[in-house]
């Protein structure tokens, strides 16, 4: 994360150019970090139990009780998987936004933003396991990685606004899928299209936050080189040269078979880096 700390400290060197934009507080913070307190004592809730236990085991007979107990054993996986994806979604937009959090307040504070670490995962690393399927032939209801309802067409609709140029239209809705749907398998590419987005309009410093994020989400996956390319290119347009410099050396060092090492090389050349 060496590099992403470099370039968090590029981007936030041009914030005096937006001071009126960002007029947050420490109140403002503080308000925020309470909100997420909230979230993780309802959360807490969860494990709770509302009464005793009253599952239906009744049969005539011994097999008709086994087909009661298999079916409310599938049922119990299920609601099991459901929860235990609900629980993971939290965590993923629970640390993102403490990440976050953790960035205004370093730069309200005027410190280092180069010695931000990773943000450490909402709860520890414990992972949590689903129980295991009653039968071998019963198929898990949610898997990891699997779409919301609607989240491939908000996703379709922002692309579209953004091949058509629309970028404020493209921006706003990109910027809206990313609230609604927290750790999508979409959110690295939908990220990156963001920052195009605000790139159209003029925003370079919000468009290299953006690929940042982008980069920053999946910084091996498939737009990655591309994410970490657009970044340094941003940063040279915001007069960063050093900074851009060192991020674009990485996409050849990173993604040595990557095309978008050529398109690096380039900008490079015309950045004057040594």
């Amino acid at each position: 994360m060496k590099v992403a700390g470099w370039v968090l400290a590029a981007v936030v060197a041009t914030a005096g150019m937006a001071q009126a934009q960002d007029q947050q507080t420490l109140a403002d913070i503080r308000q925020e970090l309470t909100v997420l307190h909230v979230e993780v004592q309802r959360l807490k809730r969860e494990f709770s139990t509302t009464g005793s236990p009253a599952p239906n085991l009744s049969g005539s007979s011994v097999l008709e009780r086994v087909d009661a107990i298999e079916a409310e054993l599938q049922r119990l996986t299920r609601q099991t998987e459901q929860l235990n994806q609900r629980v993971q979604n939290i965590v993923t937009d629970g640390t993102n936004r403490i990440g976050d959090l953790e960035f205004r307040l370093v730069e309200l504070e005027g410190g280092d933003l180069s010695t931000l670490g990773e943000t450490s995962t909402l709860g520890g690393d414990t992972q949590i396991t689903a129980a295991a399927p009653a039968t071998p032939t019963t198929p898990p209801v949610i898997e990891q990685g699997e779409l919301a309802v609607g989240e491939q067409a908000d996703f379709d609709a922002a692309a579209q606004a953004l091949a058509e140029g629309n970028f404020q239209a493209a921006a706003d809705q990109f910027a809206q899928f990313d609230t609604s749907y927290p750790g999508s398998p979409l959110a690295p590419e939908a990220n990156l299209k963001r920052g195009q987005a605000l790139e159209g309009l003029g925003d370079t410093r919000e468009a290299a936050r953006a690929f940042l994020a982008s980069f920053t989400g999946d910084s091996e996956g498939v737009f990655a080189p591309e994410a970490l390319f657009e970044l340094g290119a941003a940063l040279g347009r915001l007069g960063q040269t050093d900074q851009a410099c060192i991020t674009l050396s990485e996409v050849g060092v990173r993604f040595p078979s990557s095309a978008t090492v050529s398109a690096a090389t380039q900008e490079m050349a015309s950045l004057g880096c040594s």
